[in-house]
């Protein structure tokens, strides 16, 4: 190694700043921190240092505080890093989750016999942790503000691929995790980004500009690769410690999706990810499908009941409860799906169409139970059956299936795992009634297939709790 590369190696001495993924990680941790603060608090108050005081802290109790406070929390969209609620909408959803959790407290602490928490303890440990979690939002706000986590990127190129990140990263919470300085043009048809956010930088120079403007990541945006990246400097800035990014890998890591006009071949068989044939991921999902599967199937059983009831009821004795259709599942396989009827019974008498906004076919049950997402719970059946997954990508109808691949690409990929009940799709996207509703769907799809895992099932499934308790996103 020469002497200039071991100067500029040890002359950028500077810490990993985290991703934005991984800072709300570690505000989900400070939160139950602040929990079980608060209860020590509140058990403090009121039983002094007695024995009681260490029975309650060594109990069931606390543990089932902090984990229904934390699940309400997230369920509320709270550890979400795309979230883009302002302060009024936020402390709104701070105080709809403490709501959620004080009826799932009594509920818990009514029917288990052996929880002696008081209601009033209850509330003063919900009191005090609901002002401690409001002061740590404040103060989080504030420092995802700062340059103290936010990485300084400035992007190589200033075409028709550096424009996509200008476009779909031009809000200010879709930049919450990194401050852009500007885009660096690599050729002179690179055009597409107006003057004001471009940069002229001596590309020769490209270690000295980055350690003067305290540069941590290179996004390399280029339109036409050949002969335009300084391969040299680039190689310099990351043994000195600086993050090269391509486009589509920044897209992803910031966005939660593929790109489709990024994406290609080579960048997929170089990427990592892909553990759709892993032996021991399968089982653990499937095992995880069975477990939460027969839970809901018991927890919903009432909701259930009631549902066939009125739609009986508004349809009359012989119209239908349920409907089925074919789907395709798993290696292309159809299946057929379960669902309750939501629409007139002629529905389709002139054939498949996507549904739409205010779908005139839908009945007033059906509007209901769309809304949340109530006609899906027929689908446990399809989970049971091992037709489906809980979590993957939606499974759409064989009839539009067949056209989609033919003029979508990768459209085919979805069927690399099984389909789900709910998905990464499904939270991070509006209902999809259009092609182009589909395409963009697809980008989201092949983030999940990408990243395949039981962890991040169970991210989404309680960012479904979401989707679900505010009737987000239904046709």
């Amino acid at each position: 190694m020469t002497p200039e590369k071991t100067e500029s190696m040890a002359t950028i001495s500077r810490f990993r700043k985290p991703s934005v993924r991984h800072t709300y990680a570690v505000l989900a941790i400070l939160e139950i921190g602040v929990m079980v603060f608060s209860l020590f608090l509140t058990f403090g108050y009121f039983h002094s240092l007695s024995g009681s005081f260490i029975r309650h802290l060594t109990s069931f109790e606390p543990i089932i505080f902090v984990l229904t406070l934390s699940l309400s929390i997230a369920a509320m969209g709270l550890y979400h890093s795309r979230q883009r609620s302002d302060a009024r909408e936020l402390l709104a959803r701070i105080i709809i989750s403490f709501g959620l959790t004080s009826v799932l407290l009594a509920v818990c602490f009514y029917f288990i016999p052996f929880l002696e928490t008081s209601p009033k303890e209850l509330v003063a440990a919900l009191g005090l942790s609901f002002l401690m979690i409001c002061m740590s939002r404040y103060s989080f706000s504030k420092l995802s503000n700062s340059t103290l986590i936010r990485r300084r990127i400035l992007v190589l190129g200033a075409g028709e691929k550096a424009s996509i990140i200008a476009d779909r990263l031009r809000r200010d919470n879709d930049q919450r995790g990194f401050r852009l300085l500007g885009y660096v043009p690599l050729s002179d048809t690179e055009d597409a980004i107006t003057p004001r956010r471009r940069k002229q930088v001596d590309l020769n120079q490209l270690l000295s500009y980055a350690k003067i403007h305290r540069i941590d990541e290179f996004v390399i945006a280029a339109d036409d690769r050949r002969g335009a990246i300084p391969m040299n400097e680039l190689y310099r800035c990351r043994v000195a410690g600086i993050y090269i990014t391509d486009i589509t890998t920044f897209i992803e890591k910031e966005c939660g999706k593929i790109p489709l006009n990024l994406l290609s071949p080579s960048w997929i068989i170089y990427s990592g990810g892909y553990k759709t044939n892993d032996l021991l991921v399968r089982a653990l999902k499937r095992i995880f499908d069975i477990g939460i599967c027969t839970f809901m199937l018991i927890a919903t059983a009432p909701i259930m009941l009631i549902t066939a009831l009125l739609i009986m009821l508004e349809g009359g004795p012989k119209a239908p409860l349920f409907y089925n259709q074919e789907r395709v599942g798993l290696h292309n396989r159809p299946f057929k799906i379960f669902k309750f009827r939501s629409m007139r019974v002629d529905a389709e008498a002139n054939g498949a169409v996507w549904a739409k906004k205010n779908d005139d076919r839908v009945t007033v049950v059906g509007a209901f139970i769309r809304k949340y997402r109530i006609d899906e719970l027929p689908q446990l059946l399809n989970i049971l059956k091992g037709d489906m997954s809980f979590v993957g990508p939606r499974p759409e109808r064989t009839v539009f299936v067949n056209g989609l691949t033919q003029r979508i690409p990768y459209y085919g990929d979805r069927h690399l795992v099984k389909p789900g009940l709910t998905g990464w799709a499904q939270i991070c996207y509006d209902y999809g009634g259009t092609e182009d509703g589909a395409m963009e769907k697809l980008q989201y799809d092949l983030y999940y297939i990408k990243n395949y895992s039981l962890m991040l099932d169970i991210m989404i499934l309680i960012g479904t709790m979401e989707v679900v308790l505010l009737g987000q996103g239904s046709r």
